[in-house]
């Protein structure tokens, strides 16, 4: 029997599955809750790209329209196919809501297949004003069809495939986008019947696409009761104050809006870069196309591979950095290039100083698929699951803002003598700019690329027993105390945010103390030395259960100075005290970090008679294996701190 879920089980995946049971990303496609939609959203996205670019080519090269010139093509056709998303993605948002999945997938593929007959129509007879409308009806398919498609991804992935099959989506979008093209301007371009082959190709992908959305299982719908506000303007404002109430998902959303900002200064661009500035035909503008597109198809992919399949915002930096890097090489890389005469592809490769401009290229957009996958999929796995289509409907209204923003912004630096490169570099400055200013606003995005970079490049860390830390509601975390850096490893193993409960000497420590600050960790000092600090302290930590977020706490009282566990001492019951006045009965998970003693950040070196830290940075080299055994959850009631230190003790002899 197929084990497959289908059906209803399918769109209520355990959120807490096995994390063996698929192995990586591409195993999804073998699966009918992901495949059947995977390859609906692969061809409806290969259908716009080809319907718009084979019209395009149409009137730029083979008609004569008066009142649209070749040189304002390109420009109406985007602006009609982004014109839907400004007015109907409120309305789209809600219809995701309140209707099932499926039948709003089903719904936006019929819709497909009547536009695509129109436009057969407008193909064969050259029709250009029944064409511009197709263009604004298939923006409305798209509008329609955003908010379900990333609503529908967290309602049958579970958070170890969120990443993942996110990572798919933006990979499949982008090769789609890429072949459509190519297809579109390969078949318009066919002598006689050029326009009768682009009109046979749209219906037919137009039907794949219905076809494939049949097999969607079904996706019940997350708020049936929801009464529609037709009003976009009210409802647009709404939602866009129903994402702001979460901050970080707000922020996010303000991230992906910016990535498109950023990616549309480069695409709008390139055929007059490639022209201009590369000195190259239209072949080699399509050439840059390919590159950026392979670069965020293998950008989306490598975010599991990095993550550890899990929401690893961590990520996001990473990808800003190298999005900014690149964009500011690439101006350098084009200032050597010598004037000369339009050239094809293969005199361009030939030209060994173009090799840079690609890698430039492609390793930008590489960045830009790093960065934007662990957003998406962070407002995903944070936004209430009954708002969660319309938060994304406001995300595609800022997109395109955004968006036209860019166009505007970028236009009026070329209208003001600026050259190419410069447009590029300045935006790769800006993007510097805006990202550290979006970290410094949401440092959980800052913290985790730091947990990321310890986790990968100075450890190499494994944990096991993940799945006990809860995905949602407060729980208080137990772990033992061996570095400088515990609660930053203890960071990166949690999917969720962690408040930190640490000795107030830890602050005084030069980056450290920075970091743990601007992660809200909750300083503690002993009673007698600081007794306002030490009663604050359990207020706060109070404060953060009551939330319904992760409270931690090593309850050794301070690093171990010899690298035995410690005794716990009973801050920990204060603790569980106070929520239980609070009516809180929080579980307590028990956990154990294994093999950090003699790194750099334990206390193993000797200087005046005291063991102390960060002395020696290579005592044992790089990527030592290091490791967290997290234990079943132990409830509140009949808990004393001697049992929850033979727990981790416990941990520390399976690690």
């Amino acid at each position: 029997m197929n084990s497959t879920p289908t059906g209803e089980q399918a769109a209520t995946a355990d959120q807490h599955s096995d994390p063996q049971a698929h192995p990586n990303q591409f195993a999804l496609l073998g699966q009918r809750r992901f495949a059947p939609f995977f390859w609906t959203q692969f061809a409806g996205a290969g259908n716009d790209n080809l319907f718009k670019f084979a019209f395009t080519v149409m009137v730029t090269y083979q008609l004569s329209v008066s009142w649209l010139p070749p040189a304002m093509a390109g420009l109406v056709i985007g602006a009609l196919f982004t014109l839907p998303y400004l007015l109907f993605s409120a309305t789209s948002g809600q219809l995701t809501d309140k209707w099932d999945k499926t039948r709003m997938f089903r719904l936006v593929k019929n819709l497909e297949i009547g536009i695509m007959l129109i436009a057969a129509w407008g193909f064969v007879e050259a029709n250009v004003p029944v064409l511009l409308l197709c263009v604004f009806l298939m923006g409305l398919h798209s509008t329609l069809f955003g908010p379900v498609k990333f609503a529908y991804l967290p309602q049958v992935l579970n958070d170890r495939e969120l990443t993942g099959g996110n990572g798919m989506v933006e990979m499949g979008t982008f090769v789609a986008i890429l072949l459509g093209q190519v297809a579109g301007g390969l078949l318009i371009a066919v002598p006689e019947v050029g326009h009768m082959q682009v009109a046979i190709a749209c219906v037919a992908l137009a039907v794949v696409g219905r076809i494939c959305a049949q097999f969607i299982p079904h996706a019940p719908a997350t708020d049936p009761g929801l009464v529609i506000n037709w009003n976009p303007i009210t409802e647009t404002w709404r939602n866009l104050k129903l994402a702001h109430g979460n901050v970080v998902v707000f922020r996010s959303l303000l991230g992906i809006s910016w990535m498109w900002f950023f990616g549309a200064v480069f695409l709008s661009q390139f055929p007059s870069f490639a022209k201009e500035v590369l000195h190259g035909d239209e072949h080699v503008a399509s050439l840059l196309l390919v590159i950026f597109s392979v670069g965020i198809g293998i950008g989306s992919l490598l975010c599991e591979v990095f993550s550890r399949r899990q929401v690893e915002i961590g990520l996001v930096p990473l990808g800003a950095i190298g999005m900014s890097v690149f964009a500011i090489d690439l101006y350098f890389a084009t200032r050597a290039l010598p004037p000369s005469e339009l050239m094809g592809v293969g005199a361009f490769f030939a030209q060994h100083k173009n090799w840079r401009v690609m890698v430039d290229l492609g390793m930008l957009a590489l960045s830009a698929g790093i960065y934007s996958v662990p957003m998406y999929a962070l407002i995903q796995m944070r936004s209430l699951p009954t708002h969660r289509a319309r938060i994304i409907a406001a995300n595609n209204i800022l997109n395109a803002l955004f968006m036209i923003a860019s166009a505007v912004l970028a236009g009026g630096l070329l209208a003001a003598g600026c050259t190419i490169p410069q447009v590029f570099l300045m935006t790769g400055i800006a993007n510097a700019i805006v990202a550290l200013y979006v970290f410094l606003l949401v440092p959980e995005y800052l913290l985790r690329f730091v947990a990321w970079v310890i986790t990968h490049f100075v450890y190499r860390f494994k944990v096991r027993g993940e799945q006990n830390i809860p995905r949602e509601g407060a729980a208080l975390l137990v772990c033992n105390h061996v570095s400088f850096v515990d609660a930053i490893l203890l960071m990166a193993a949690s999917p969720r945010p962690i408040h930190f409960v640490m000795d107030h000497r830890i602050f005084q420590a030069p980056v450290l103390g920075w970091l743990f600050k601007l992660a809200k960790a909750i300083p503690i000092a002993p009673h007698k030395e600081d007794p306002a600090t030490y009663e604050a302290a359990f207020a706060r930590a109070a404060e953060v259960l009551r939330e319904g977020d992760l409270l931690a706490i090593f309850p050794e009282g301070g690093i171990t100075s010899n690298g035995e566990l410690q005794p716990f001492k009973g801050g920990i019951m204060k603790i569980l005290e106070h929520a239980k006045a609070e009516g809180l009965d929080v579980p307590i998970v028990p956990m154990a970090l294994t093999n950090l003693w003699g790194s750099y950040f334990s206390r193993i070196e000797l200087r005046g008679g005291k063991n102390v830290a960060m002395v020696k940075p290579m005592r044992r080299g790089l990527f030592n294996r290091v490791g967290l055994e997290v234990g079943e959850p132990v409830p509140a009631t009949g808990v004393t701190p001697g049992l929850l230190q033979q727990r981790v003790a416990d941990l520390l002899q399976r690690g």
